[in-house]
């Protein structure tokens, strides 16, 4: 099958078009035609080797799919089937191996090309804002990088669960979106400080930032306050003054989806789509695709998004 490889591994960009092997299917999944994949900063994160996939995982890129089963395996899928697909890697390929409990129907409305980057996004989102958080209605939330990827799905998803929503972005443009999306305190981290405007007032913070941000993150914490940590595009290592933490009962919470175990993972995915996916049908969560790209000019498509000028997600055409 043709799929993306890493030519260089010292070169994040020398991503390339090239023949390899289709994957062999274990008990319990199903081989995917993959029609569309998306695109997510983890991929970019891997090219750089700051991010490798979890032992026995595919070494190829992507995270999430769209497309129809070629073999069902052992499942009770049949071929021909129609699904998007959670993965620990291998999507920018023509066919992925996917353990049943990760394949997702497609939504309600949606094409393969917008389902395709809708998965890893929705589930990150709530697994860490619902699941782990436990936002609920009246709480305020504050997202940061709300113009990205995950920062627009999760203001969304955070106004449907009737919580008050402050976002960080850094241009005026990405803010106007965070507010046409509902976000309710607009906040440009280069002109303002966002400790100092949501001081003591965020019940969750959804932070993808890490050590840069960890200080101020705590000072805007309210009492009792839940910050999960989901990237490290801030760094790794920052004092903490444990007596505020403790003066204020803080829970600071650091999680990955890429290596959760399988049962975590279709837990996540059941949830996801009992929760999310009534939502994207009626229009109350809508996904914000940006652009699709061809799969040979999968390295185009990362220096777009890694360019900050991407609001939304990305795609890449696999098959038509």
């Amino acid at each position: 099958m043709k799929a993306i490889i890493q030519k260089d591994p010292d070169t994040p960009r020398s991503l390339e078009l090239a023949e390899v092997d289709q994957p062999e299917l274990q008990p319990g999944e199903v081989l995917l035609k993959v029609h569309y994949a998306g695109v997510n900063r983890a991929d970019i994160l891997q090219t750089q080797g700051n991010y490798p996939p979890p032992a026995g995982a595919s070494e190829l890129l992507g995270l999430e799919c769209a497309g129809t089963i070629a073999d069902a395996g052992d499942t009770d899928f049949e071929v021909g089937q129609e699904f998007a697909a959670l993965l620990a890697g291998g999507a920018y390929a023509e066919y992925v191996a996917v353990p049943a409990g990760q394949l997702l129907p497609i939504p309600e409305g949606y094409s393969l090309e917008h389902a395709a980057s809708v998965v890893e996004v929705a589930c990150t989102v709530w697994s860490n804002i619902a699941m782990e958080a436990g936002l609920h209605e009246g709480q305020t939330i504050l997202i940061h990088g709300g113009g990205g990827g995950i920062g627009t799905f999760a203001i969304q998803v955070a106004k449907a669960l009737g919580a008050k929503v402050a976002v960080t972005a850094g241009s005026a443009e990405k803010l106007e979106t965070c507010r046409k999306l509902g976000a309710d305190i607009l906040i440009n981290y280069h002109e303002q400080d966002f400790a100092e405007v949501l001081k003591n007032s965020c019940d969750v913070i959804l932070d993808i930032i890490g050590a840069k941000y960890l200080k101020q993150n705590i000072k805007a914490l309210a009492k009792d306050g839940h910050m999960v940590t989901i990237g490290l595009q801030g760094g790794t290592k920052e004092e903490l003054n444990m007596g505020i933490l403790v003066a204020k009962r803080l829970t600071l919470q650091g999680t990955t989806l890429r290596a959760r175990s399988l049962e975590d993972k279709a837990a996540i995915v059941r949830d996801t789509v009992d929760n999310v996916w009534p939502w994207l049908a009626d229009g109350t969560v809508r996904h914000h695709w940006h652009a699709t790209y061809p799969l040979a000019e999968a390295a185009e498509a990362h220096a777009a998004l890694d360019s900050g000028e991407v609001t939304g997600t990305l795609v890449l055409e696999v098959a038509d």
